[in-house]
């Protein structure tokens, strides 16, 4: 039983806090998933992970920020929004981001989130998320999304979830196509 792995880390790549330093104050939606977009293309463009970004903002400020680490970590729950959920709870300190006290926090999520992350958002506290591309739009570049339907969007917000989906979805979309073109394993 010596090789039983007991601890688990993982790193963002030392590039994202200059480049989200480098972005200007994002005052609205489009802002914000301009921040986002940038993050996914510097992670195609670095072959650092597939083309997913997300942020968690207070407002116009990012608390918290993840790139898809899913291939580079070896580790298939490493997806972008998972990422800045699990450090924006670590910022925190708290399991749950909608607790009394916290400021209202938004999910920007260069596409809309997959089973997994949806879970994750509901049993994290948000109460707002923002999506870029479509679940179509990564199922048509061969990602595969997990049972996602309508009936689950129907459920978060009856939950008090508010959800928008497809902020700058042209643009979001184009990282599919450049992380194809640049040979990008699809998982």
């Amino acid at each position: 039983m010596a090789d039983l792995p007991i601890h688990l880390e993982f790193a963002l790549p030392d590039w994202v806090v200059p480049h989200v330093a480098a972005w200007p104050r994002a005052r609205d939606d489009e802002a914000r998933m301009r921040l986002v977009l940038g993050l996914a293309r510097e992670s195609v463009e670095r072959d650092d992970g597939g083309p997913f970004a997300a942020a968690v903002f207070s407002e116009e400020r990012v608390v918290a920020v993840g790139i898809n680490r899913v291939l580079p970590e070896k580790n298939s729950l490493l997806h972008a929004e998972v990422l800045a959920l699990m450090l924006a709870e670590r910022h925190y300190a708290s399991h749950n981001l909608g607790e009394a006290g916290l400021p209202q926090l938004t999910l920007i999520s260069s596409c809309e989130p997959c089973a997994m992350c949806l879970g994750a958002i509901l049993w994290g506290g948000l109460r707002r998320v923002v999506s870029g591309a479509l679940r179509e739009d990564a199922e048509q570049a061969g990602f595969d999304e997990g049972p996602v339907f309508p009936a689950s969007h129907r459920y978060l917000e009856a939950r008090g979830i508010e959800l928008a989906h497809g902020v700058l979805r042209a643009e979001a979309r184009e990282l599919f196509a450049l992380y194809r073109a640049r040979g990008g394993r699809v998982y």
